[in-house]
């Protein structure tokens, strides 16, 4: 027997052995008693925070003693707090709105200017609130979470604020004119709130209303109508989902004419991640409209709703991803002989090809603009309704955008017919425009200056084929003038039908690309790309198709001669931190580094960390027999093994990440410690799971990532 045919038999059956930390019983009994780091699970416990300082102290020690660290840390902070970053605009009143951060107000200003100034050179800007100021007064860790305005004049705002960085969020009301906080105005306690303006004196309000008003998540599943002046506990119920409801919560959504007045209020009540009713409140009751399960609602153009489909749709001749423009009485009941009913095709706005997906939609006065991913690369395209006696057809005309780039769309204003619109390419700083959708016409606002030298690098478009055949395609961003394998880091999601088009990426431009690096984003299955049946392939018990997809562009690269496996690093977060404790677990001869943060790892306890039960409709319910078998079959903390030949990792995670528990990371990290497994674990401890409330420690962040790729992939 040759050494290569007896080294295949003993990697099979090595597969083949349990790994040591599999349960045998599967049952949530099971699983947490054959865990024995359950402790790292209490946020703040005594037992977690020592694991937590003790392995902050040797990482920090590793990466911030290298010497590339303070140079990688100044020129990330430097990208990240640049005052000629695009001020990212939205419509507010009469004028432009923006949230900015810089190395002065790295918590932040929110400030406003008119349409005029944006334009300008020196944008006369006025501050509406500085956070950081607010901070300092309230001694609040407080982190910008957004601003809900009233439309049409817009001077009355909830202002949404969170202490440090967590989902949940404290509301005010602040009034523009006064730029205050409004006296005795609404205020909302601390929670996960789903809210939307009826009127300047009425919210509609889904949050947690006491004892039994949230689901198993966390989220609400009640909406109220709360009046001015009124407290949560006498606010009036409209709405009411059940308690045993999935997802991220009922939500109230208010939709309203280019004036201002509302044309429809709706309700959604998911039953799962994906799948929702949706009820219309008419005079005073909710009426469900007979819409699919799976559906994204964009708006409202006067009696129509505008939504796409992520099913297909028979009755109705709709295919998974088709966008509709349907009346909403049709939608409510039948229609009686005579009338018209959505099944009529002049119904259907818009259906993308099979390499194509509708990726966003903003609704205006009798047009609509929408985002088109065609092979994964952005097209933009107003769709204008034309009537013909009782049809209306829709007429489809192409703005002219760069080629191969990410088409964005930002804020949109009915009143205006404008919408903000960004193109970007992996080598090509953001553009900012605003569009004229009655004039399919764009105007230049800003164009980002370049951050990194990008004339050294090429990105090219590529496909692998994946363990079932099918084709994956990813992007490489490589040295013009490679000549040989070189340090490449492999970008993956797949998930949650979350696209990753072409991406200007400042900080990996600077700290990696200048360096040499080779920068890889595949687009595997799982993600929204080529619409629902891209993510619907991966879902559940087919998870396993993501992973074998972003294996096979691993292959791949090296087959293309791009690196090799001594200079392959990984990097994903959230459901990417699956995919690549996945890898580390299933293919470590792949890869020599992973950097794996704020991730989901033990998947068998998913759903009883904090929100993970709202995800079972991608994961599947590890409490149902069937089900666990599968995720246990790939779920990267019960699957690591001894004597695997995993590169050393970086794991890292926030405190304050109240959306993927931090015991996620912190449990990974200590099994492989326990297994002799040499690793780096850091746990920043403000943050949250977006990992932007900070520029500063934002720069820190990015820094501390390239110095570990540096590390592993190219000394």
């Amino acid at each position: 027997m040759t050494g290569v045919a007896f080294a295949v038999i003993a990697s099979v059956a090595h597969a083949q052995t349990p790994p040591p930390h599999m349960p045998a019983d599967l049952t949530p009994a099971g699983v947490s008693a054959a865990d024995e780091h359950l402790a790292l699970e209490q946020v703040d416990g005594t037992k977690a925070m020592a694991f937590v300082r003790a392995s902050n102290e040797r990482a920090l020690a590793t990466l911030t003693g290298d010497p590339r660290y303070e140079p990688f840390r100044q020129q990330a902070e430097a990208i990240l707090t640049a005052t000629d970053r695009i001020p990212a605009p939205s419509f507010l009143g009469d004028g432009i709105g923006n949230y900015w951060q810089d190395a002065t107000n790295p918590k932040g200003i929110w400030r406003r200017t008119t349409l005029d100034g944006y334009r300008s050179a020196d944008t006369p800007w006025e501050t509406l609130i500085d956070l950081d100021a607010l901070s300092r007064a309230e001694g609040k860790d407080w982190v910008w979470k957004g601003s809900n305005c009233l439309a049409p004049d817009e001077t009355r705002c909830l202002i949404s604020l969170s202490d440090g960085g967590k989902d949940a969020v404290v509301v005010r009301e602040f009034d523009t004119t006064t730029k205050a906080f409004v006296e005795d105005g609404f205020i909302l306690p601390e929670g996960k709130h789903r809210i939307s303006w009826l009127d300047q004196n009425t919210l509609l309000v889904a949050t947690d209303f006491g004892d039994g008003t949230l689901t198993e998540s966390g989220y609400p599943y009640i909406v109220k109508s709360l009046s001015r002046g009124q407290t949560l506990a006498q606010a009036t119920e409209v709405y009411r989902g059940e308690q045993s409801d999935g997802g991220y919560g009922v939500s109230p959504a208010v939709y309203r004419n280019k004036d201002g007045a509302v044309e429809a209020v709706l309700f959604s009540r998911p039953l799962d991640t994906f799948r929702s009713e949706t009820w219309r409140w008419v005079n005073g009751r909710a009426v469900q409209l007979k819409l699919p399960e799976r559906v994204t609602i964009h708006g409202s153009m006067g009696d129509d709703l505008v939504f796409t489909i992520d099913e297909d749709w028979p009755s109705r001749e709709g295919k998974a991803g088709t966008l509709f423009a349907a009346n909403l009485w049709s939608l409510e009941r039948d229609a009686p002989p005579g009338q018209i009913v959505i099944s009529t095709p002049s119904h259907l706005a818009y259906q993308p090809g099979d390499r194509q997906a509708v990726n966003d939609v903003r609704v205006l006065d009798g047009a609509l603009l929408v985002s088109l991913n065609d092979n994964v690369v952005g097209r933009l395209l107003r769709l204008e309704a034309a009537s013909t006696g009782s049809r209306r057809d829709w007429v489809v005309s192409d703005f002219a955008v760069p080629a191969n780039s990410a088409v964005g769309l930002g804020d949109s204003s009915k009143s205006r017919s404008e919408v903000f619109v960004s193109t970007q390419g992996f080598l090509t700083p953001p553009t900012l425009s605003l569009a004229d959708v009655p004039a399919a016409s764009l105007s230049e606002l800003r164009a980002a200056p370049a951050k990194f030298d990008a004339s050294t690098h090429i990105t090219e478009q590529f496909e692998a084929t994946s363990a079932d055949g099918v084709k994956i395609p990813y992007f490489v961003t490589r040295p013009r003038d490679q000549s040989g394998p070189a340090p490449t880091i492999l970008f993956g999601y797949g998930g949650f039908q979350v696209s990753f088009p072409p991406a200007y990426k400042p900080e990996m431009g600077k700290l990696w690309l200048e360096n040499g690096g080779v920068f890889v984003q595949a687009n595997i299955r799982g993600g929204g790309e080529f619409g629902p049946a891209w993510h619907q392939a991966a879902l559940n018990e087919n998870r396993q198709r993501s992973f074998d997809d972003f294996a096979a562009v691993a292959r791949d690269l090296e087959t293309r001669g791009i690196t090799t496996a001594r200079r392959l690093g990984i990097y994903g977060r959230s459901n990417g931190g699956v995919l690549t404790s996945v890898t580390l677990t299933q293919h470590p001869e792949l890869i020599n580094a992973a950097v794996i943060e704020s991730p989901l790892v033990d998947m068998l306890r998913y759903h009883e960390l904090p929100a993970g039960a709202s995800w079972i409709g991608e994961y599947g319910d590890p409490r149902i027999p069937e089900e666990a078998a599968w995720i246990a079959a790939y779920s990267g903390y019960q699957n690591l093994r001894e004597g695997a030949n995993y590169p050393r990792v970086y794991i890292t995670t926030n405190t304050r990440d109240d959306r993927v528990h931090p015991g996620h990371a912190r449990k990974l990290a200590a099994r492989l410690g326990d297994m002799g497994y040499d690793h780096l674990y850091f746990e920043d401890t403000a943050g949250g799971h977006s990992n932007d409330a900070d520029p500063v420690a934002n720069a820190r962040r990015w820094a501390r990532h390239y110095v570990y790729l540096a590390q592993q992939l190219m000394d």
